[in-house]
């Protein structure tokens, strides 16, 4: 009974209305009323309530602003972010492979391998490389023959593009010429003991010291991707890692190192990692 009591005085309590009045401060006049009961201001406010958390929902989930909230990413972002993870690890994965052939190419220089080995090295390197299951996406496939187009140097079709302003090392007879078929990639130019050796345009020296088959060598990295390779010299005015000017004494010319049968410069010219005939932009002749 006490419960029967309690509830119908909890509903009677609920129901019972109440009346709001807006009243005029001076004339006492009645302005405006509301008749109201406390079950009506429960449910209003919980309507009101779910009001504001449905329309809080949808302008969350079907505008932008909900890229503003801390943790959410837009589906259109996550994508780019995922394309540009993939071009990244192309990038990375050419960048290693340029930095291997530019340190194994470094070593022919000094004749620490022979070509042979040189050609062989990359093979397998490229070989290895071939077995990965990479699975290139469209625009990743795209990216990387765009950066092979850039970066392939074909000496018939492109030669007539290349713009250089080469100085000849030295003057002097050519003795033995560039020829790929016998592996001599540079041109022997008869000279006098301690002949002035120039550089053939601005750069840095990578490497000035002596060899046992080709004696004292200096080589210089010039400007796009030129490099110049001077052997056989009696002896070295300069040292790695010197800044050198075009037309710049770097060497006196010699008979130098164990492959040689007399007073000779041993020029080389590579560009872009190819081995160029020198006589193509210098001329040697006196």
């Amino acid at each position: 009974m006490e419960k029967k009591k309690g509830k119908k005085s909890l509903l009677k309590k609920l129901s019972y209305h109440y009346r709001i009045l807006v009243i005029d401060d001076d004339s006492y006049e009645n302005k405006l009323s509301f008749k109201l009961n406390r079950l009506n201001v429960f449910v209003g406010t919980f309507i009101f309530a779910m009001l504001l958390i449905v329309g809080t929902s949808l302008l969350i989930a079907f505008t932008p602003i909900k890229t503003y909230i801390p943790g959410y990413t837009a589906p259109e972002l996550r994508k780019n972010a995922l394309l540009l993870k993939l071009k990244t690890d192309s990038l990375k994965m050419v960048v290693n492979q340029n930095d291997y052939y530019l340190q194994q190419l470094q070593k022919v220089l000094r004749n620490e391998i022979s070509v042979e080995n040189f050609e062989k090295t990359i093979h397998q390197k490229k070989l290895i490389l071939d077995t990965l299951n990479l699975a290139p996406s469209k625009e990743d496939s795209l990216l990387r023959k765009e950066v092979a187009d850039r970066e392939k140097f074909n000496i018939n079709q492109r030669k007539s593009h290349l713009v250089y302003n080469f100085v000849a090392p030295a003057k002097g007879v050519i003795t033995n010429t560039f020829n790929q078929k016998r592996k001599h990639f540079a041109v022997d130019i008869a000279l006098e003991n301690n002949t002035p050796i120039k550089a053939i345009a601005d750069g840095v020296v990578i490497f000035s010291d002596w060899t046992q088959s080709t004696g004292q060598v200096i080589i210089i990295e010039h400007n796009n991707n030129v490099i110049s390779t001077y052997k056989h010299n009696n002896k070295l005015l300069r040292k790695t890692g010197d800044k050198i000017t075009q037309g710049e004494v770097i060497a006196l010319s010699g008979n130098s190192g164990q492959k040689t049968s007399g007073p000779h410069l041993h020029f080389e010219l590579w560009i872009k990692g190819y081995p160029i005939n020198p006589t193509d932009f210098i001329n040697f002749n006196k």
